[in-house]
């Protein structure tokens, strides 16, 4: 799995397509997160932008390498472990970006809660801000991995269905990265910062689920 991995990640850094949701995602904090704002509620901005990214990000591992590469890799390593190395790729991915976004977001972002009174520690905010980032990452995986290949092979149903996923994801009640977003902008409002481990263990239960279904999937249809 290393080396499938580490082939996965160099494929999507020479193709250049990470470029278009790196950019939206950098585009997406410009207009939506400014200096001095409430750490909270901006971190919560960012984790909601990084949800569409990370399923984009999958589509593009996905669909990344041409058929007769893939029918190689798919020979030497089994198709599902082959599938398993673009989620895997993806994710990494979308938390690395997350990651870095978490560290600006935090740093200009005034460590205080909505009204400006309560003084917030700014490094528990950021680990909040992380937590959110990797429940986003990780169901954004999930829908990508669910409305990708194998399962949905036509572009023409895939990205409709990834993105109103992803959208129902960020509104739906009970979904873990709803909860995750309303327990940072509720601990802006309250002065308190949250530690959001349900909607993780629940959004890395969705993750595994999904991988683990494309990834059987993949190996009956080769």
């Amino acid at each position: 799995m290393t080396a499938l991995l580490r082939y996965q990640c160099a494929l999507l850094l020479r193709s250049q397509r990470w470029l278009p949701p790196v950019i939206l995602y950098g585009a997406f904090l410009a207009i939506g997160v400014q200096s001095g704002q409430p750490v909270l509620d901006s971190l919560a901005y960012a984790a909601a932008a990084l949800l569409p990214v990370a399923a984009w990000l999958v589509r593009i591992c996905a669909t990344n390498e041409p058929d007769a590469a893939r029918s190689c890799t798919a020979a030497a390593a089994g198709p599902g472990r082959a599938h398993l190395a673009c989620l895997l790729a993806a994710l990494f991915s979308a938390a690395a970006l997350g990651a870095a976004g978490t560290v600006v977001v935090t740093a200009i972002s005034d460590a205080s809660d909505i009204d400006h009174r309560v003084d917030l520690n700014r490094f528990a905010a950021g680990a909040a801000g992380l937590l959110a980032m990797l429940v986003s990452a990780l169901l954004g995986t999930a829908i990508g991995a669910l409305t990708n290949r194998p399962l949905l092979r036509s572009p023409g149903r895939s990205v409709p269905a990834m993105l109103i996923v992803a959208l129902l994801a960020l509104v739906t009640v009970g979904s873990p990265a709803r909860v995750a977003l309303t327990q940072l902008t509720t601990g802006s409002r309250d002065g308190v910062v949250p530690v959001p481990l349900l909607p993780l263990a629940g959004a890395a239960a969705a993750a595994a689920l999904a991988t683990w279904a494309a990834c059987a999937l993949s190996a009956r249809r080769g």
